[in-house]
């Protein structure tokens, strides 16, 4: 099969091209950003008219306001997209960094590096910026990248993957770095996950059936970029003009993405004069509200909220909403229905801050502040290439540092083990 193929061949060279790229040096590699940087911003219009097709197909075929928002690609987020480019290029290459020394008692020196992982496959669905974003950081970082993209982004991507290779070449890099796999559909990707001979690490991005079927096909260690049940808990002793903008934010800013607030919990001791206001905010907003029994006594004309909602990812303007006696109920349904992926509190008390921060198990956590800032080029990383909601290997937004691995080097002069 020519698909098979495809597959097989560009897996391959990726893995050649890897043992290569453990020798590229960082100015190297920030001669191909430069060159990405220059090839991007002389050719907006042509990824612009190329995003253009996928969107009129995406809308044509029917495809929900949350995911058309995901795949178009604009001025001001290709512009975002190259703000990426120059913050990566000026961040600390960890490739060859030194985690730790030690001397032991026998005379040995061993050392603790950062090396790269080698080949990564990432398997995501619509956001075309994803290809720029997990190339930039795989190629910083010194591994090799295998890109399977949403056929429904299909031509963004070969649009933005071109102008990769022109780029990794034009710096004296292996264009192999950079492969996009573009046909043979669900069986491609199946194949993809039993190449472990040649691929070291798959990192699913898209929705929660993509990422189960992933799991469950690999034979490649996979870190999850899992859905994002994220909650504000809106505690009582808060500054309330304070929590009705972060909460708007959180839900309204940007509700297709994974740190969108899902649920909002509120202490029973505010409620009353908190939910009322909140709900006037988010119905200008158009937000859909459903909310548990004691909520619509507040609020009686929206929805109720099913045992479903509490565990939903909406992806759009829809919230569940909840009135809880104490931080303890918020923290036990936090942990519950959570995803582990981001969740904030909204107080003026220290010691619930503090135990907010002990006891809920997710990997970011906020105080005073949107779960919307979950998100690598907010915490410096330039860009990021998923965010975590593994414990193992990496948690929480993924930038350069964790795409290395580490290895141990050790440096003797004749020891033998007795």
């Amino acid at each position: 099969m020519r698909w098979q193929e495809e597959v097989i061949e560009k897996a391959k060279r990726a893995k050649k091209a890897s043992l290569n790229a453990m020798n590229y040096t960082t100015y190297q590699k920030n001669k191909f950003l430069v060159a990405l940087s220059a090839n991007i911003s002389q050719n907006e219009r042509k990824i612009l008219s190329a995003n253009n097709k996928d969107v009129k197909n995406a809308i044509k075929n029917n495809y929900s306001s949350a995911f058309i928002d995901r795949l178009t690609l604009t001025y001001e987020r290709i512009s975002k997209i190259l703000k990426s480019i120059e913050i990566v290029k000026g961040l600390p290459d960890p490739v060859g960094e030194k985690i730790s020394e030690i001397i032991r008692p026998n005379g040995l020196k061993i050392e603790k590096i950062r090396t790269p992982i080698g080949v990564i496959g990432i398997i995501y669905e619509s956001r075309p910026d994803v290809t720029v974003e997990a190339s930039i950081l795989c190629l910083k970082s010194g591994n090799c990248v295998i890109l399977r993209g949403g056929k429904e982004a299909k031509h963004s991507n070969r649009m933005l993957v071109s102008l990769i290779k022109k780029s990794l070449v034009e710096a004296g890099l292996s264009e192999d770095m950079v492969n996009l796999i573009s046909s043979g559909g669900r069986k491609a990707v199946r194949y993809l996950l039993s190449l472990n001979k040649y691929i070291d690490l798959i990192i699913p991005r898209g929705g929660e059936s993509l990422i189960k079927t992933v799991v469950e096909e690999s034979t490649i260690p996979v870190i999850k970029h899992y859905k994002g049940v994220c909650h504000t808990y809106v505690d009582r002793d808060v500054d309330m003009n304070m929590a009705l903008n972060l909460c708007y934010n959180a839900k309204v800013h940007r509700p297709a993405t994974c740190n969108a607030m899902e649920t909002l919990l509120v202490h029973k001791d505010i409620a009353s004069s908190f939910l009322p206001l909140m709900a006037k905010m988010f119905k200008e907003a158009k937000v859909e509200m459903r909310g548990c029994k004691r909520t619509l006594e507040i609020l009686p004309d929206i929805n109720e909220a099913t045992e479903e909602d509490w565990s939903t990812e909406y992806l759009d303007l829809i919230i569940s909403i909840k009135v809880v006696d104490s931080l303890d109920e918020a923290i036990e349904h936090i942990n519950r229905y959570g995803t582990m992926h981001s969740e904030a509190i909204i107080t003026n008390n220290r010691e619930a801050v503090n135990k907010f921060f002990k006891e809920v198990d997710a990997a970011a956590l906020f105080h005073n502040a949107s779960t919307r800032f979950t998100d690598g080029g907010e915490f410096g990383m330039g860009a990021e290439i998923g965010i975590s909601t593994d414990k193992i290997h990496a948690r929480g937004p993924m930038g350069l540092v964790e795409l290395t691995t580490y290895k141990y080097l050790i440096y003797g002069n004749g020891q033998i083990r007795q």
